[in-house]
């Protein structure tokens, strides 16, 4: 039987992350689960218990609205040590303000270049003892580093007392993506090479780097969501059915897709910059940082083989959507219309900014003449309230419940894939704000369609 925690203790707690998600995904499982257990805080930030309270009401005010009953609570469960990771003064407080809890859920909402520093401290204080950690994206920066810092996670904790998150799997959209796939026996004879031609898989920001130039010259685009947003939504499109519903079985089905997947060829790979990119703050004036990547990667699998998949990301893009366009091939003969017409049989999967499925077909205009048109079958979801992604993950943490999170193997084999392109001495492209990225992307798709582009309509659907 799986053991839950009775803590929740979070490195980092001043910082953005803690800002944006924490406190909004603590307040929600309070509401919506009951959730009862101290919360510890932890930073160097010079601050007190009151100044972590105010942060923690701004942030949750910001994020998704103050709940007064769930924020009470909130409220009276926080706690806060102030004090350097480096000190072993800050983890022996921490260790008495746990008091009896013998199985804290830690979040290490910090650098991975603390990770170690932070596991080691809570080896050496017996706060490591009974006890779960997570880890945020990016983790590591290639699959060397990946290595060594699974390997320094293991001096510590067992592999399933490990939580790698991203925070993209606890969205409501991809669960819906994954459920779709295997509620529904009539995708099961299309879902293959014999009908499907290719798959794109397209996430456009509209925005820039948002004054976080600083950070996003450390990682840029194929570090920040292509390795593990873009990867994983490839991975529940492709990946065969899971024996059950089990985390250790959904996750070995997910491991042996990524094992599949051919390491990136960098010809197959376009990386952009946006013009203006150079000029933020914290941004080198001649970065060869990459804010838009395309790429073509192949499956060698019976299902897959020679079907292309496609992957595209950038900033600065015309919308902002994420959204999954699945190409069936035509019919083998045009009986009706003389050719096959374009942005006809497809499925199409909305993610972001709104939650669509739906199918292109080929009916018959009204008339005597056998011409036809394209229509768009809409299966659309619009929930009152979208639970929100870290409450989803953090609420699973708690439980030991390892499903939506990364293991080791896992997040070797998806580095094995990009690492190829991390290296790329070819010079980045560069691409006006406001367009579909480096005119060199469209060459990728070429003997296809081209890039299906999203539409977002002002009542949030489109395509």
């Amino acid at each position: 039987m799986t053991v839950k925690s009775d803590a929740f203790v979070f490195f980092g707690a001043t910082g953005d992350l803690a800002y944006k998600q924490i406190f909004p995904a603590l307040q929600a499982l309070i509401r919506d689960e009951d959730f009862d257990l101290p919360i510890i805080g932890i930073a160097r930030s010079g601050w007190d218990i009151e100044k972590l309270r105010e942060r923690a009401k701004d942030s949750v005010t910001e994020h998704g609205g103050l709940d007064k009953r769930a924020f009470g609570k909130l409220v009276k469960l926080l706690r806060y040590v102030d004090g350097d990771y480096k000190q072993a003064d800050t983890y022996q407080r921490l260790r008495e303000m746990l008091g009896k809890a013998q199985h804290p859920l830690h979040y290490l909402a910090i650098p991975p270049s603390l990770f170690e520093t932070v596991v080691k401290h809570l080896d050496q204080s017996g706060c490591a003892t009974g006890a779960r950690v997570v880890v945020e994206k990016p983790f590591g920066r290639d699959l060397a580093s990946a290595r060594e810092l699974n390997r320094t996670l293991h001096r510590i904790f067992p592999e399933d007392a490990i939580f790698r998150i991203d925070h993209y799997l606890g969205k409501e959209a991809v669960q819906n993506l994954l459920y779709f796939r295997f509620a529904n026996s009539f995708l099961e004879p299309l879902w293959n090479r014999t009908y499907i031609d290719s798959v794109q898989i397209t996430m456009a920001e509209s925005f820039g780097v948002q004054g976080r130039g600083s950070f996003y010259e450390e990682v840029g685009c194929l570090r920040d969501v292509v390795q593990n947003h873009m990867l994983q939504v490839l991975v529940l499109l492709a990946m065969d059915a899971p024996t059950s519903h089990d985390a250790e079985a959904m996750r070995s089905e997910k491991l042996r897709l990524l094992r599949a997947i051919r390491p990136l060829d960098p010809k197959e790979v376009v990386r952009g910059q946006f013009r203006g990119y150079r000029t933020e703050q914290g941004v080198a004036k001649n970065s060869q940082v990459e804010t838009f990547a395309a790429m073509r990667l192949h499956i060698d699998t019976w299902r897959w083989q020679g079907v292309p998949f496609y992957i595209r990301a950038g900033k600065e893009m015309p919308v902002t959507c994420t959204e999954v366009f699945v190409d069936l091939k035509c019919p083998p003969l045009a009986v009706f219309d003389r050719i096959a017409p374009r942005d006809s049989n497809y499925f199409r999967f909305r993610l972001s900014p709104d939650v669509v499925i739906s199918a292109g077909v080929r009916v018959k205009k009204p008339g005597e003449a056998m011409r036809g048109e394209n229509v768009e079958l809409i299966a659309r979801a619009q929930p009152r309230r979208v639970r929100l992604p870290y409450a989803r993950l953090l609420g699973d943490a708690l439980r030991g419940n390892a499903e939506l999170f990364g293991r080791d193997d896992g997040i070797e084999a998806a580095w094995r894939i990009i690492d190829p392109a991390l290296n790329d001495a070819e010079r980045v492209l560069q691409y006006n704000p406001g367009t579909w990225g480096p005119k060199a992307a469209d060459e990728l798709t070429a003997g296809e369609e081209g890039w299906h582009n999203p539409v977002v309509k002002k009542n949030g659907n489109g395509k």
